[in-house]
């Protein structure tokens, strides 16, 4: 994100000196990981609110990565942001997924909404380390909007909230009563009626808190409602999705890594050869050594295409408003092959990790598993098969993902 088209606006209290340098933004986030991952496996067995680690978050200044520098944030780039998403997915998914849906939702405020809107949000939430949670769900259609004088009354449930619990603003979303028009809102989450629930309990990522919200007659006022342009609504409007898809392919890609590095270090150290081999240490077993071959390959074609498509969306979020179909859809076509490879070389990785390990590193206090689950409970959010068909049409037909929120 550029700061120079923000000139003109109020200077807040500026982001810690240690976040607003691009190379000390990795080093923080690194050494965040490195802390995260001390307890990742204990915290993945536990389940519920990483409380000590969101708060060690909002404490880097990293929350503010995205925020342009004219509001007191880093003004980093998305390649920034989203390599900072990899690094700590590398260490902990959950972390890094509420990590990367945070700044999701500043993008959705600035992309949906209104300068004067999303202005104010930018500087309180680098000023006072606001986190940032998910309740727009667009596929649930339970929250219902009722136009009152001046504002609308939001009333029913939301499910798959990630990030909900212990933060300071929300992203949501509701139907209007009478038109079914789906309308966003940026609500405080301690606004009078909002319920986040802890009963998230599903078998990965298990750390995100992506549980549901209730709604009972919460006043969103019009002035925080992203009506203009809206939803989808303008060629640079449709970048939102593409964020998503990204922060998502990212995470995938980090827990990859992360079952990488534990299977070498179990492979090198724990694992014993099998009687028939001919290799005296598991890592010299022309086998094993086929299979790390196989994973540095796909991990190294999930790194480039994962890099190419954050620079495409760069190129994309820089045009702003003058950004057209075109080359949105050029992002896309680059974002949907990323998240294809990133979950189908993580999952692969995250299954065969036990083929060069072998059968003790099954056992349960390890919680190896845990990097399958993650990923194979988020990938089930957005099917493969979809985007194989959307990537098929432009390999054949060179028509672009028909933009949605999950294209």
């Amino acid at each position: 994100m550029s700061s120079t088209a923000f000139a003109s606006a109020p200077a807040p209290a500026a982001a810690p000196a240690h976040a607003r340098d691009p190379a000390a933004a990795l080093q923080r986030a690194q050494a965040l990981a490195t802390r995260f991952a001390a307890t990742a496996a204990e915290r993945d067995r536990r389940g519920g609110t990483p409380k000590a680690e969101r708060d060690a978050l909002r404490d880097s200044g990293l929350l503010a990565l995205s925020i342009p520098r004219a509001y007191g944030g880093h003004g980093g780039d998305w390649q920034l942001t989203l390599r900072v998403v990899r690094i700590l997915a590398a260490a902990d998914s959950s972390l890094a997924h509420v990590f990367g849906f945070h700044h999701l939702m500043l993008a959705t405020v600035r992309l949906f909404g209104q300068r004067a809107q999303w202005e104010p949000w930018f500087a309180q939430t680098a000023r006072h380390a606001w986190f940032w949670g998910n309740a727009l769900n667009p596929l649930d259609a339970r929250t219902v909007a009722t136009p009152q004088d001046g504002w609308h009354a939001f009333t029913g449930q939301k499910s798959f909230c990630s990030g909900a619990l212990d933060s300071q603003m929300l992203v949501a979303s509701a139907l209007h009563a009478r038109t079914r028009q789906l309308l966003v809102a940026a609500v405080p989450t301690a606004r009078s009626g909002i319920q986040a629930a802890p009963d998230w309990d599903n078998m990965g990522q298990r750390q995100t808190d992506s549980g549901s919200v209730t709604f009972e007659k919460v006043r969103v006022e019009d002035a925080e409602l992203l009506t203009d342009p809206g939803p989808l609504s303008t060629p640079f409007a449709c970048l939102r999705p593409l964020v998503a898809q990204l922060v998502l392919a990212n995470v995938y890609l980090g827990i990859a890594e992360n079952a990488f590095e534990d299977a070498r270090r179990y492979t090198l150290h724990e694992a014993r050869p099998w009687p028939a081999s001919p290799a005296a240490q598991a890592g010299d077993d022309p086998y094993v050594l086929a299979h790390y071959g196989e994973f540095w390959v796909g991990l190294e074609g999930v790194r480039a295409l994962a890099d190419r498509a954050a620079g495409r969306l760069d190129e994309a979020w820089r045009r702003g408003e003058q950004l057209d179909a075109a080359t949105r859809g050029e992002a896309a076509v680059a974002i949907a092959a990323a998240k294809v490879a990133a979950t189908r070389v993580g999952l692969d990785l995250c299954t065969r990790m036990f083929d060069v390990a072998g059968a003790r590193a099954t056992h349960g206090g390890l919680r190896l598993d845990r990097h399958w689950r993650n990923l194979r409970t988020q990938s089930l959010h957005d099917p493969a098969d979809y985007k194989l068909r959307e990537l098929g049409e432009w390999a054949l037909k060179r028509q672009h993902p028909h933009a949605s929120f999950y294209t």
